[in-house]
């Protein structure tokens, strides 16, 4: 053969002649294999760039002015209703009484937890007779405070408005938890009597409760319980009347199940772009359940709030909020833990459920995106053909340079 033009001689794909080719059994067997092995690759490369994820950045949270929404669904299978308290508070310990918008329903259940009655409004930061007068317009009957509040003045007074009166249970409660007395069931007391207070809390002892809704709060850290008893402020402090729950020392506990909790948008249940965002750091506590059935035992979660941004590539954008969340839980009585001797809680508290949330200053933007571009794809796919026919092609050669062995051996 000629010399041919000097470019011939970078030529990096040399021909073989047909002549010289040689087609054998295992040479079929190997592209055969290796045939499949290229499209199982193929098929595996191809769902790698198809699939979805999100590329996170975190940057400085510039909305100091947005609210922070609270979506909650907690079930108590061992607490009443009536004997059922919530309030949310800042981090100086102050009630945050001006919650912008809130709508929060309790449900009572019985004792296999179904619900045996409709939802009725549960109040959040409800000081106990907070509506309540302790006055009467009504001249013909001023309702005696028993002994809470002085009511002397009354017969020098001539104008009933003026009068201190508890013409109500509601008032009678207000007039003991200023007096810091035990107000129990309000048995003995005729206003509560009448209006049958009293037998209406003794036949649901045995019941449980769910509270569920939804709030927007303003976003600064704080803490959200639910405690047993009236909410009461006294001399700057925030406390409960616990007489009713101490009373009865076989009933009650904070066992409970957390439905749902989440701050934001609550549309965890459309299972949106599932394909990229399971929204599992949306709502990391639901279906949590504790059942240890202490009834002097305080249950505590502890939140790092994140306010998120999710941009999907069909342009939708979700602005919520995801949260990290550690918790703990102690009997009041304090002293060294059952399950870790090493572990010594500290004594005292109220019993209850407490979430103390903690607001980031950072803010997580969430994009989607392919996990892999067009390039990369093209590139993957390259590799993964090449790789594959050079190894077959070394196992082929090998193949055939030992069968040429064994048979020019047996020759000799």
């Amino acid at each position: 053969m000629g010399k041919g033009p000097s470019i011939f001689r970078f030529d990096a794909f040399a021909k073989t002649l047909d002549e010289a080719k040689v087609k054998t059994t295992s040479g079929g067997i190997l592209t055969l294999i290796c045939s499949f092995t290229i499209f199982i690759l193929l098929i595996n490369e191809y769902r790698d760039y198809r699939t979805l994820i999100m590329r996170p950045e975190l940057v400085v949270d510039r909305d100091h002015d947005k609210t922070l929404g609270l979506n909650l669904d907690i079930t108590f299978p061992n607490m009443p209703c009536d004997l059922l308290s919530m309030d949310i508070m800042d981090l100086t310990g102050d009630v945050q009484a001006d919650i912008l918008e809130g709508n929060f329903l309790r449900t009572r259940l019985d004792r296999d937890g179904k619900e045996i009655a409709t939802d009725e409004p549960f109040k959040v930061n409800k000081e106990d007779g907070a509506k309540s007068k302790l006055s009467t317009e009504d001249s013909q009957y001023c309702g005696s405070c028993y002994g809470a509040i002085d009511q002397s003045g009354n017969e020098k007074e001539s104008d009933p408005t003026k009068w201190v009166c508890c013409n109500s249970c509601e008032a009678v409660k207000l007039a003991y938890s200023k007096a810091a007395w035990k107000f129990y069931d309000g048995e003995g007391i005729e206003q509560c009597e009448k209006e049958g207070y009293v037998d209406r809390i003794n036949k649901r002892l045995d019941e449980g409760c769910r509270v569920k809704g939804t709030a927007q709060l303003n976003r600064i850290g704080g803490n959200l319980h639910f405690a047993p008893g009236s909410s009461i402020t006294m001399n700057d402090r925030h406390v409960h009347d616990l007489s009713l729950f101490d009373k009865h020392q076989d009933k009650f506990n904070f066992d409970h199940v957390i439905n749902h909790f989440s701050f934001g948008p609550d549309d965890h249940h459309l299972n949106l772009h599932s394909a990229s965002h399971n929204y599992t750091t949306t709502h990391p506590l639901d279906g949590s359940e504790k059942a240890v059935g202490d009834k002097y035992r305080v249950y505590s979660y502890f939140l790092k709030v994140v306010n998120s941004r999710f941009e999907y590539l069909d342009g939708d954008v979700l602005e919520t909020n995801e949260f990290s969340a550690t918790e703990h839980d102690r009997p009041l009585r304090g002293g060294r833990d059952d399950d870790h001797p090493n572990t010594i809680h500290a004594r005292g508290g109220l019993p209850g459920l407490y979430f103390y949330f903690d607001i980031s200053p950072m803010k997580i933007i969430n994009r989607e995106a392919n996990k892999k571009t067009w390039s990369a794809f093209c590139l993957s796919v390259c590799s993964a053909i090449a790789g594959v026919l050079t190894v077959f092609s070394l196992l082929d050669r090998t193949i055939w340079t030992a069968h040429r062995y064994l048979k020019e051996k047996k020759r000799v």
